[in-house]
């Protein structure tokens, strides 16, 4: 395989939004694979939604997801079935969304590449380097020779490169809350020490597969870190990107299981010199310019978010405060969180999607958390 041949937007003018679209979702019976189930029947630009679960293809999906509710706009293949790879394929869709396992994910698009375009959630195609890889996951990179055509989708950052690729990884939700509210802050040439991260994750982000670590017995009042520093398999794509923003800092990052379904929430420090006005002033301008206009960014100020505003939504709130100085250095706090189903997977996935076709980024997507 020497590469990707270009996937041109649906319809048979090749504009996008010619025509409806017809989408597949691998891992439709899991937890991403569910959001993502709902956003796209209500996504007005989708006219065929593709359901495939290789654990249960044949059985209707009310059987695994009975909250899904009615198929009012005929979406669904007739019996709402889950269907295998084989009719996927078959039913040539102009896009796929792979919410399986890293390590799967890749094998199992493989008979869509050049064909469709892939939103692939899982990790096989967002490390650029390969040894990375092979070190963070443990086993060998996938496909080596396309490697170089997948974009990492972090949708507000490289929507330029969405728009032109036919594959997209589409980030995890530990680096999307971490590193919203850091690039910009690297490229205003902030970072010059350390980062430390703290991040707290709901369970819902270790995935449906049965674990004792998420028995309601295990994680109910109970709050604990895990794999901190580089041990954590996604501490390298992070550095990764911290670093194409110009910053080449340690990156010191523990995450955290906390008792609560869903939702995220990162505390960010960076020791900084200089003047605390000029200081809080340049990380207001940096955060700003970045994200004007991006409907999926809410900035804060010196408000810290909280995760019961944005589970639900696609959206990343993003908080700041500057303190000191205290022996000559002071202390930048950034604050993020979003739901990490939603803006840290499957919402995120959606929202590439409409970049990738030219709908407006928003398009099928809620703005608003639950109340």
């Amino acid at each position: 395989m020497q590469g990707l041949s270009h996937v041109p937007p649906a319809g048979s003018d090749g504009q996008s939004g010619a025509t409806l679209m017809k989408v597949t979702v691998f891992g439709a019976s899991g937890y991403g694979g569910q959001v993502l189930m709902r956003l796209l029947l209500d996504h007005p630009e989708v006219d065929k939604v593709i359901p495939v679960s290789s654990t249960s293809s044949g059985k209707p999906v009310d059987e695994r997801d009975a909250g899904l509710g009615p198929d009012i706009h005929g979406k669904l293949p007739p019996g709402r079935l889950f269907l295998d790879r084989n009719e996927a394929i078959k039913d040539k869709p102009d896009a796929v969304f792979s919410a399986l396992p890293h390590g799967a994910s890749a094998d199992f698009c493989e008979p869509f590449f050049g064909q469709s375009v892939i939103f692939d959630l899982s990790a096989d195609f967002r490390l650029r380097n390969e040894e990375a890889h092979d070190k963070a996951y443990g086993s060998a990179a996938p496909f080596p020779s396309i490697r170089s055509a997948a974009v990492y989708g972090l949708s507000e950052v490289y929507a330029d490169e969405i728009r032109k690729s036919d594959l997209i990884a589409v980030p995890g939700c530990y680096p999307t809350c971490c590193l919203l509210p850091l690039i910009p802050i690297a490229g205003a040439g902030l970072i010059r020490s350390v980062v430390t991260v703290n991040t707290l994750s709901g369970i819902s982000g270790a995935g449906r597969s049965a674990k004792e670590s998420s028995l309601f017995v295990e994680r109910s009042e109970n709050s604990v870190a895990y794999n901190p520093g580089q041990r954590h398999r996604h501490h390298p794509e992070m550095t990764q990107e911290l670093k194409a923003a110009g910053s080449n800092a340690p990156l010191y990052f523990t995450p955290h299981l906390v008792p609560m379904r869903r939702g995220m929430a990162s505390t960010i420090s960076i020791p900084i010199e200089g003047d605390l006005g000029e200081i809080a002033e340049i990380v207001k301008s940096a955060l700003v310019t970045a994200y004007a206009g991006q409907p999926f960014i809410n900035l804060c100020g010196d408000s810290i978010p909280a995760t019961r505003d944005v589970v639900g939504s696609n959206r990343c709130d993003i908080g700041w405060t500057v303190e000191g100085p205290t022996d000559g250095k002071s202390m930048l706090y950034l604050f993020s969180t979003i739901d990490n189903l939603l803006k840290g997977a499957s919402g995120q996935a959606v929202q590439d999607f409409n970049i990738r076709y030219g709908f407006p980024q928003e398009t099928g997507l809620p703005l608003r958390g639950e109340v």
